[in-house]
């Protein structure tokens, strides 16, 4: 009998749990460790953050569900991994022991590297449920008082989209409220132009998101490094191609969302040769750690290399649909494992997004992620916005049946019409 421990009940490691449920026999035990008792579906912290859901819309407490599925849970932050004794120590002092451990915890939010930033400082957040609560709060005080937004990405930030969706988001609510001609907005981002997304673009997103952010009035500041943040200034080097500073900016605001760097949490990225500098774990082509066999990661959580050197520094993002395919491959590599087999599934790393923009929405495909592509467009329409709404409430309805399949290449594929993707890494 062997004992999988995963670390992270997010988008990652939940399905993981189901998966791995279903794959092995009931004589292994399968253990979910996580710092919350809730599941939350982060992709809608963006609408939560200007009140078009409430947190309960989009998170609910994950143990009974598990359980059902014969899937024990510990809700406790994980402080220590003994890689080599195979334990790990939680913050109750408690350890557990595990035979493979799939880390999935997503990443730890460096707020701490501009000074003055994050909901302790003075931006907010849609990273979190807690973190779009929050932002919800200084929103209806902007409401109250109109005046300048900050909208954007911080040095090193991974994951743009979110940031795209909010600015989007916020200009359609600001309009139905009719107060859009009261709040000026400014995008301000690491990327070295619109549209890049940490992916080096994907088919026309430049053009098409430069223009939805002319036909709404947003300026922007590309390669732009933020250095700190003050209460209601920020302060922004803008740097040119050479990467030499070609503009230093004071941009006052009443309010703004800066998506932060990511960092790997405390406990994995302690652990001595199982993580890059910034505390990304490293693995090889079947999602495994090249030091520690027996410990596998997928998501946010793991070392991918940028497409390209930025400027300003930029991570290259992991989309729900590339970490669903890094989840398949763990699961079926673990199970060759148990049978005295070596692994050998490799995840797909296709990028397909679904992205809200308030009224409208926008999709893109890279196919594989990483140039040269065999597939990469963009495309955009009112059909993108209703596609998202309805595969949240699919995600959401999935992760309490306990589903096993895989949700993303399930929805998505269909709701683009490319079904013939399906398992296809080349296109």
């Amino acid at each position: 009998m062997a004992h999988i421990v995963i670390l992270g009940a997010g988008t990652g490691g939940t399905p993981c749990a189901y998966e791995l449920r279903e794959a092995l026999s009931g004589e292994h035990q399968i253990t979910v460790i996580n710092a919350s008792e809730k599941f939350q579906f982060v992709p809608s912290n963006p609408w939560l953050a200007v009140g078009w859901r409430k947190p309960d819309d989009i998170s609910f407490p994950i143990r009974s569900y598990l359980e059902k599925k014969n899937i024990a849970f510990i809700a406790e932050a994980a402080t220590r991994i003994d890689a080599k004794d195979n334990t790990i120590s939680l913050a109750s002092g408690k350890t557990v022991n595990y035979d493979y451990l799939v880390i999935t915890t997503g990443p730890r939010l460096a707020f701490e590297e501009v000074e003055g930033s994050g909901p302790e400082g003075h931006t907010s957040s849609v990273c979190t449920v807690e973190h779009a609560t929050k932002a919800l709060e200084n929103y209806e005080q902007l409401i109250e008082n109109p005046g300048h937004v900050v909208i954007g990405a911080m040095p090193f930030a991974s994951c743009f989209g979110p940031a795209y969706e909010f600015a989007f988001i916020m200009d359609t609510d600001l309009r139905k409220r009719k107060l859009r001609d009261r709040v000026p907005m400014t995008y301000v981002t690491s990327e070295p132009y619109i549209g890049h997304l940490g992916l080096g673009g994907v088919g026309d997103s430049k053009g098409m998101l430069e223009s939805e952010l002319r036909s709404r009035h947003i300026s922007w500041i590309t390669n732009a490094k933020v250095t700190r943040v003050e209460a209601g200034k920020m302060f922004v080097d803008e740097y040119n191609e050479d990467g030499a500073v070609k503009k230093q900016h004071e941009l006052s605001f009443n309010y703004s969302m800066m998506l932060p760097a990511f960092k790997g949490v405390e406990a994995v990225a302690s652990v001595e040769g199982l993580c890059n500098p910034r505390g990304f774990v490293t693995v090889d082509g079947h999602q495994r750690s090249p030091t520690y066999p027996n410990i596998y990661s997928a998501g946010v959580c793991i070392a991918i290399a940028p497409v390209e050197a930025t400027p300003v520094p930029t991570g290259a993002p992991k989309t729900g649909y590339m970490i669903e395919s890094m989840v398949s491959a763990i699961v079926e590599n673990i199970k060759e494992e148990l049978a005295g087999q070596q692994p050998s599934h490799k995840a797909t790393w296709n990028a397909i997004c679904l992205a809200d923009m308030g009224d409208t929405g926008a999709a893109f495909v890279a196919l594989p992620q990483l140039p040269p592509r065999n597939v990469n467009w963009f495309k955009k329409g009112k059909w993108v916005h209703y596609a998202k709404i309805a595969f949240e409430k699919y995600f959401l309805r999935k992760m309490k049946q306990g589903g096993a399949e895989p949700i993303y290449e399930k929805y998505m594929l269909k709701a683009l019409g490319i079904e013939r993707l399906k398992d296809k890494n080349s296109g």
